[in-house]
């Protein structure tokens, strides 16, 4: 038995980067992996005087993932998602069925903007108005068509094109509905003369 308990310890290792005085550990920075590439050290800051907002713009944006964890994130996305096509394929269902595609986005987001409008709603409840939202969802569609300016196909681009057209006079209309909404009818009186 006293065998068993000299298999069974372990080793504590401290994995931590920095001291309790917040100095960098140098043993730390040689126990990392090689495959998880080191940020490059800071550049002095330029000499430009930047406006307030770049400038809180660009410290508030986290360090990209590594090229490794992103081949590694992509690789377990794939395989739980030919796992899932694999259980749609067992109940019948085709997994074709669940592919997105261009005109399907922008249809969820057309519905998406719909429903926010109000003109749409779940059976299971009244519709819901959400003007910031359903104008938010506009504009997405409007920068997509901007974005997308001569690499769309020429259905594609219909779509998209009678998309926005036809959510930018629904909101027109709803919020014009809203702004004015319809006056009771005051008494009828009639002349007689």
């Amino acid at each position: 038995m006293a065998e068993k308990r000299k298999e069974e310890s372990f080793k504590v290792s401290d994995h931590r980067l920095f001291t309790s005085d917040g100095e960098l550990r140098q043993d730390a920075i040689e126990e990392q992996s090689p495959a998880i590439e080191k940020p490059a050290p800071e550049k002095p800051a330029p000499a430009v005087v930047e406006s307030h907002d770049a400038a809180a713009a660009t410290s508030d944006i986290p360090t990209p993932p590594t090229v490794f964890e992103q081949q590694a994130q992509q690789a377990a996305y794939q395989q739980s998602s030919r796992d899932l096509d694999a259980k749609v394929e067992l109940s019948g269902h085709s997994a074709k069925e669940f592919e997105v595609s261009f005109e399907r986005f922008m249809a969820s987001l057309y519905m998406t903007a719909m429903m926010q409008l109000g003109l749409m709603h779940e059976q299971s409840g009244p519709p819901q108005v959400d003007l910031i939202g359903a104008r938010q969802t506009i504009d997405t569609l409007g920068m997509m068509a901007e974005k997308t300016k001569g690499n769309l196909t020429p259905k594609e681009q219909a779509f998209l094109q009678n998309c926005l057209y036809e959510l930018r006079m629904a909101y027109v209309e709803v919020t014009n509905a809203l702004a004015h909404p319809p006056q009771a009818p005051g008494p009828i009186t009639g002349t007689n003369g």
